[in-house]
């Protein structure tokens, strides 16, 4: 898949797992959407390396469901780094 791809569907990874985990984790729509890219790598990267399936070859259902669930994990990790102590 071509790194414009990657990015199209990290915007959209990012945008849907912003919808599930509302609140406010900081950072803005910038942030929102960089995390949502760097969820679509790791859903990628989990599901091929740890499940075995296989690679993601274009914008689909699955690739979508994978980045979501990637982005999902990357923000609650997000959401954990940043928690304000008080």
């Amino acid at each position: 898949m071509s790194i414009l791809s990657w990015i199209i569907l990290g915007l959209i990874a990012g945008a849907l797992a912003k919808l599930v985990v509302p609140g406010d984790q900081g950072g803005g729509i910038f942030l929102t959407m960089l995390l949502g890219i760097v969820g679509a790598l790791v859903g990628g990267f989990i599901g091929t390396a740890l499940f075995g399936w296989e690679a993601v070859s274009g914008i689909d259902f699955r690739s979508i469901l994978i980045a979501v669930a990637g982005a999902l994990i990357v923000l609650f990790v997000w959401g954990l780094a940043t928690r304000r102590r008080g």
